[in-house]
């Protein structure tokens, strides 16, 4: 079978990581398949050297809905099946699904954001939709009228798998030593992309109501257009020396390793990457209500569904994890890294994608 995973660009994010896992997994097991950009480049080219990845822009313009000469490239290379990932790439879904009839175009839901009037046409297009939560399911089958029969859910695969107990333990201590953290230290983890609604804003004000006489810090990973205004309230509210800006870090994992608690303020998600890598790696999370955030752990054991914009019940969450004894840690650690490992296992969705995909291609009668 020969795949085709189309995606405008390969910046930071989680949909683009998958989109990168994806077609390493499906070459891998001897699926030939072509990464297919709109942009040549990003933050991630550098984990495609052994992919098939080509571009249609040939020098970088900077637009991330520009795809000159889309269907054409589709007609030459001849796949078997299209995978479209991402808000763009799901925009012209349904222009490839008319122009390619024969070939199964699948779209895909990944977002919480409002969809675009060309994503809401693809939908109505494309031969087969999948999402990546139940909650993107059932938004799709009763706001967007899609039949149920059209919709698969297949959740998100782990990146970024914790390494074994004994290495982490060295990087996590040398890490916080690195930060001024001590090991007594409560590290609060959040690891996005610094764009509004991912809302680390709403992080820094929490954590300024935490006890001032309470050892922690606030950690928080990524880059983006929104860094700027949230170190300058960090600054406002006094925090400077407990807030740390990370930046963007290509392989976040240290941090997770060195963390105790991930937090999440995000008003759009359809299933945070972000609190699946939490788990894998023992943090227990605590978390604003979003599309697919109550799917993303055990929710009320391993983590916590706050309403939106409730600060005195998030607090109220966090305070029993900062006073936890050590004992009751390590057994919530263990669940929350059984639960991601088993749940968001690469092969094991890699092999759910293959089994649709056969089903798709498929000789229809």
């Amino acid at each position: 079978m020969k795949i085709l995973v189309v995606q405008d660009y390969l910046r930071s994010g989680g949909t683009e990581r998958q989109s990168i896992l994806l077609t390493r997994a499906f070459t891998e097991a001897g699926h030939p398949t072509t990464l297919l950009t709109f942009r040549p480049g990003g933050a991630l080219s550098h984990l495609c050297d052994d992919l098939d990845v080509r571009s249609l822009q040939s020098v970088d313009l900077h637009l991330d809905w520009f795809c000159p000469g889309l269907s054409a490239t589709v007609s030459r290379l001849r796949p078997d099946l299209i995978l479209c990932m991402g808000r763009m790439a799901n925009c012209y879904a349904g222009d490839l699904q008319v122009d390619h009839p024969d070939i199964p175009v699948i779209g895909t839901l990944r977002t919480g954001k409002p969809l675009p009037w060309l994503f809401r046409r693809s939908l109505k297009k494309v031969r087969h939709i999948v999402t990546n939560s139940h909650e993107a399911h059932a938004n799709l089958e009763h706001h967007h009228h899609v039949p149920f029969e059209k919709i698969s859910v297949i959740r998100n695969s782990l990146v970024f798998p914790a390494e074994d107990l004994a290495t982490i333990s060295a990087s996590r201590a040398a890490l916080r030593a690195q930060h001024g953290a001590t090991p007594t230290t409560t590290i609060l983890l959040n690891v996005a992309m610094f764009r509004p609604e991912k809302n680390q804003r709403e992080l820094i004000h929490l954590a300024a109501g935490l006890p001032p006489s309470a050892d922690w810090q606030l950690w928080l990973a990524g880059d983006g257009t929104a860094r700027a205004a949230c170190e300058q309230l960090a600054a406002q509210l006094n925090l400077s020396s407990r807030v740390r800006f990370l930046g963007f870090h290509r392989d976040p994992g240290p941090f997770y390793a060195a963390a105790d608690i991930a937090i999440h303020a995000s008003s759009s998600e359809s299933l945070s990457n972000f609190l699946i890598e939490s788990q894998a790696h023992g943090l227990p999370s605590v978390a604003y209500a979003a599309q697919g955030i109550g799917e993303c752990f055990i929710p009320g054991r391993t983590g916590w569904v706050i309403p939106r914009d409730d600060r005195p019940s998030f607090l109220a969450a966090l305070t029993p994890l900062f006073t936890a004894a050590p004992s009751a840690r390590l057994q919530l650690s263990s669940e929350a890294r059984a639960y991601a490992r088993t749940t968001f296992d690469p092969a094991r969705q890699v092999t759910v994608y293959l089994d649709l995909f056969t089903r798709l291609t498929a000789p229809r009668t």
